[in-house]
């Protein structure tokens, strides 16, 4: 596309050709119009076979792609998407391809980015409102991200999600709600877990006790810790005397701007993704017990593109601690 201070813009080329059909020699006319020789030949040329037609702008792009990605692997690749919706690192590795490469198939076909859809559904629903301003501390420890998500409990025998909603076995309503309390680091992404009855201010003060100890076993102590304004968080004396116990500085984000504490936001999505939601579970015992091997495989073996394609475990051990 021509720009504003383009020397040949289309009405341009249009003096430039009517110049030359007068007659007078192209070299001439290139040189009146401050353009070269050969750019001017080029536009005449392209008169003398498209007419006006010739003189618009064309695209840039590669007639053909020899090297571009077959058509069966992009069909493959856009499958595999829409059976686990799982990013470009997770589908590279499922189908032998380069990330890069899954990366551009999902823009070519304009797929949706993941945190344009419903976890359980796939339907686009909203674009999450962002930060301009990302930061990440500079060695593990020096914050971590403390929340908790809610989880309707699932009944004996599975609920809708296997049965489907008119005919799961127990439609009993009230099961209640399950509350898995998270924390993750924000330098190394090493993620800590818990499933509880309650979002008590004695039940957060307890997982922040043990989520220290956890980080502790790695060679890791814990410096701040950031959370939303929530009752147990904010107003609990159990929790302010952990805190204090361990010298450790409570920050909270601002009042409705969850995305201060983005990194443990962004896991209780992935844990809802990968774990919750990721088959239709027979009870809620079984999924419960779900939670462990999926924090293993979260700390130790997933690839986390926050961190260079590294595993967390591997971001922050160097030598210093051990996982167990």
């Amino acid at each position: 596309m021509s720009h504003a201070n383009a020397r040949l813009a289309p009405a341009g080329r249009m003096i430039l050709v009517q110049r030359i059909q007068s007659g007078r020699p192209v070299a001439h006319v290139a040189s009146e119009m401050g353009i070269s020789r050969t750019t001017a030949w080029r536009w005449w040329r392209r008169f003398q076979e498209a007419g006006v037609t010739g003189l618009r702008d064309r695209s840039s792009a590669a007639r053909s792609h020899p090297r571009r990605t077959p058509g069966c692997m992009e069909t493959r690749v856009r499958i595999v998407r829409a059976l686990t919706r799982r990013g470009p690192v997770f589908i590279a590795g499922k189908l032998g391809m380069h990330a890069s490469t899954v990366g551009r198939v999902l823009r070519r076909h304009h797929t949706p980015l993941l945190r344009e859809l419903d976890p359980v559904t796939g339907i686009r629903i909203r674009a999450e409102r962002r930060s301009a301003n990302r930061y990440e501390h500079e060695y593990p420890g020096s914050l971590i991200h403390i929340d908790v998500k809610k989880l309707g409990r699932i009944p004996d025998g599975g609920g809708w999600r296997l049965h489907g909603r008119s005919e799961r076995p127990n439609r009993k309503r009230g099961q209640g709600y399950d509350y898995v309390h998270t924390v993750i680091d924000d330098h190394s992404r090493v993620a800590y877990a818990e499933i509880h009855d309650d979002e008590k201010g004695v039940t957060a003060a307890g997982v922040l006790e043990r989520a220290i100890g956890f980080y502790a076993s790695l060679g890791v102590r814990v410096e701040r810790v950031i959370s939303d304004n929530a009752f147990a968080y904010r107003h609990s004396a159990a929790f302010r005397d952990v805190v204090t116990q361990h010298s450790i500085q409570h920050r909270f984000i601002r009042p409705h701007c969850p995305w201060t504490n983005g990194k443990v936001e962004r896991l209780n999505r992935t844990l809802a993704t990968e774990w919750a939601y990721a088959r239709p579970w027979t009870s809620n015992d079984e999924r419960r017990a779900g939670l462990t091997a999926w924090l293993d495989y979260y700390n130790l073996d997933r690839a986390h593109l926050g961190i260079d394609g590294q595993t967390p475990i591997d971001r922050v051990n160097n030598g210093r601690g051990q996982y167990s």
